[in-house]
């Protein structure tokens, strides 16, 4: 960590500027093609491309607006897509010269930007504030006139990970409301999930693409880290409510997004999937983008053990759903990491050991190579793992509930039975 806050100091000396320069957007062959020019110094260029895939339900947008009305809406993807370049050198400044935007619009990015990297702060050991961390400008500031959309139905958009989260939430509404599911660069699980759900061909299909030049320039070690991911889905869902004439916005966050990472310290790997930017994030669309768009996470009353219950009545999906990360480009759960070890144990009250290693492929609570991220996760540790888990109190009655569903004791259950009775 030393050796990269000695790194992120040289960078900022070198480089002084992040520029966001302009953003574009046009049909291609039906498809939405939005692209975005960034720049470090205005001597690294970045020029990332997202596709939104046509879907029949864009046809009536197309028919009733000029596309000039998305203007807003995709210069606003930029401004939460530009902090993946960014991070890289952590330019002292940032100036925006796409688009239109208040000042008082400016703190919300502000607060996003420093939050949803303190993951990448406190593991590259970097010491700033939300002060420091960077200055914010806009070549453009003037208030803006948000859009209203006659054609927006009380209808629902629900976003599909592949995981157990949005499968309860699709299971939930699928028989309520008039659904329709988006899927951001789609992989097995969420092809699956989709089709298993009744919505195979059938739902909103984003291609997000990395520029290959951040690629390159990590490659020869520049600074890395984790950003906030469901702030840019958030983004790009009201896009797409817009774009189907969907009002609403289901996500599947949890209320144990909320609980912070390292524990007694604002750091939260889960921070734009918490309540705080849930309502920041309405609060923002209202006031910047569109009153006709409403974005909620439809599982937030739910703690994790009630969701993995809710998910073990629907036994279809067990062969499909992934929710590891390092796994996730092969389509395989790793069986090494805490996102691995957090959903076997908070599935086990409710699934019996031998459907959990037909899912995963070997019981992982019999791996003591996993007992350092056991710790993690129960609260034996300072930190929590960086990943979507659940909260150490949900994860220490995962594995008392656990306990009952074995004659010998796994090894981390016996270690996990040893330590709580302490």
């Amino acid at each position: 960590m030393e050796d990269n806050l000695l790194k992120y100091n040289q960078l900022r000396s070198k480089y002084h500027t992040f520029y966001y320069h302009e953003h574009s957007y046009r049909v291609e062959g039906k498809n939405l093609v939005l692209c975005f020019h960034f720049s470090i110094d205005k001597s690294i260029h970045f020029q990332p491309v997202t596709i939104f895939k046509w879907h029949s339900s864009f046809a009536l947008f197309f028919q009733t607006y000029p596309i000039s009305v998305l203007e807003n809406f995709v210069f606003n993807i930029g401004m939460i897509e530009l902090i993946s370049y960014w991070k890289s050198t952590c330019c002292k400044k940032i100036e925006i010269q796409a688009g239109t935007l208040p000042q008082d619009a400016l703190y919300f990015w502000k607060k996003l930007y420093f939050n949803g990297l303190g993951e990448f702060f406190y593991c590259n050991g970097i010491d700033t504030n939300i002060d420091n961390f960077a200055e914010i400008s806009i070549e453009n500031s003037q208030n803006i006139d948000i859009q209203h959309f006659t054609h927006i139905q009380p209808t629902t958009i629900v976003p599909v990970g592949g995981g157990k989260d949005s499968i309860v939430t699709l299971e939930l509404l699928r028989n309520q409301e008039d659904i329709l599911p988006l899927i951001i660069n789609p992989r097995q699980a969420t092809l699956e999930t989709v089709k298993i759900a009744g919505f195979e061909g059938n739902f909103i299909e984003i291609q997000r693409k990395i520029d290959d030049n951040l690629l390159e320039i990590n490659k020869k070690g520049f600074l890395n880290g984790h950003t906030p991911f469901s702030s840019m889905l958030a983004f790009y869902s009201v896009l797409a409510a817009v774009l189907t004439g969907r009002k609403n916005i289901a996500l599947s966050n949890e209320s144990s997004a909320n609980e912070a990472t390292v524990l007694g310290e604002n750091i939260n790997h889960q921070y734009s999937k918490s309540l705080e930017f849930e309502e920041d994030f309405r609060r923002y669309v209202v006031q910047y983008l569109s009153e006709d768009v409403y974005y909620y996470s439809f599982l937030r009353n739910l703690s994790e053990l009630e969701i993995a219950q809710k998910f073990s009545c629907f036994e279809s999906y067990f062969p499909f759903f992934k929710s590891c990360n390092v796994g996730s480009k092969t389509d395989v759960w790793c069986c090494k990491c805490a996102k691995c070890l957090f959903t076997f144990i908070i599935l086990s009250p409710f699934i019996s050991p031998q459907k959990l290693e037909d899912i995963f492929g070997e019981n992982l609570l019999d791996n003591p190579q996993l007992l350092p991220i056991l710790k993690q996760l129960c609260g034996f540790s300072p930190t929590k793992p960086f990943e979507c888990v659940g909260t150490i109190e949900e994860v220490n009655s995962a594995l008392t509930a656990s306990l009952a569903k074995y004659e010998q004791l796994p090894v981390l259950l016996q270690y996990f039975l040893e330590m709580r009775d302490k």
